[in-house]
């Protein structure tokens, strides 16, 4: 069943302003049960493109988002193997499990040279990316000598390697299956498709998910607040429990650059609440 926003914060009893007026200053809390699945919540550091790292790590402590994966504008890509450690012992040390980064294009096999030895500095479990069809198979190589997962990310209309999930399995399936899939659900969407069908489709290659809502099939990024949307929220984590996905839903929202964390700590609490009641 798909609720409408004010259906869905009238049964659950719960908005914004109700989540952090039980919480201690300076935290944030979301809503939890003992009886909740365990759906394992990250976020995407370009949700906070525009601010440090440091302030990334207070964000998503506040939010209770303990999986996170960096933007090279937080970890760059050419930073030095020490600079690289350092950073990723400072994320690690704040409390985060630096699980990923990413998007990283990879045009060149120089590129995906550089992007798992970014990988194998940082600890990474894998890299959120977007290598050429032609460097697939260096791709294959380079999961098989380092044991890090490649998670090729969907990025909807005008993506002309990668448009939807299916185009992604088409040209990874007849290689070593730590080659697989980050589904952006927001770009499934926005291409007239059901996120909870390619999630449970696409389950035996699915190594992270990005979480976010749109307003509309469109060839324009429409983000909004999750639960304002269309994507319908409750079946797309009804299909995660179903399938006992074990990987990472990371929120990424786009909207609100400059001021993003009221409409993230939104979204955040509308899908606690949906894992709550489905």
């Amino acid at each position: 069943m798909k609720y409408t926003r004010n259906e869905f914060l009238k049964l659950t009893g719960i908005g914004i302003s109700g989540v952090v007026s039980n919480a201690a200053p300076g935290s944030f809390v979301v809503p939890s049960s003992d009886n909740d699945v365990k759906l394992n919540f990250g976020l995407t550091s370009y949700t906070f493109r525009n601010f440090t790292l440091e302030d990334t790590i207070k964000m998503a402590l506040r939010l209770g988002l303990t999986n996170i994966s960096l933007k090279a504008m937080h970890m760059p890509l050419e930073s030095s193997e020490d600079d690289i450690k350092k950073i990723a012992e400072k994320v690690r040390g704040a409390g985060l499990n630096l699980y990923g980064a990413g998007v990283i294009d990879m045009k060149t096999e120089e590129e995906v040279e550089a992007a798992f030895t970014y990988a194998t500095n940082a600890g990474l479990k894998v890299i959120i990316g977007v290598p050429g069809h032609k460097l697939l198979k260096l791709v294959d190589e380079k999961v098989k000598n380092t044991n890090i997962k490649l998670a090729i990310h969907n990025h909807g209309p005008g993506d002309k390697l990668y448009s939807s999930p299916a185009d992604v399995y088409e040209k990874v399936k007849a290689f070593d299956k730590r080659i697989g899939l980050c589904i952006d659900i927001g770009h499934v969407q926005r291409i007239g498709l059901d996120p909870a069908v390619m999630l449970e489709r696409y389950q035996d290659r699915l190594y992270d998910i990005h979480m976010k809502d749109v307003s509309k099939v469109s060839n324009e990024d429409t983000p909004v607040e999750i639960g304002r949307g269309i994507i319908n929220i409750p079946k797309v984590i009804k299909t995660l429990k179903k399938i006992k996905y074990m990987g990472n839903m990371a929120f990424e929202f786009e909207k609100d650059e400059s001021d993003p964390l009221p409409g993230l700590a939104e979204s955040v609490g509308y899908v606690r609440g949906v894992v709550k009641m489905t």
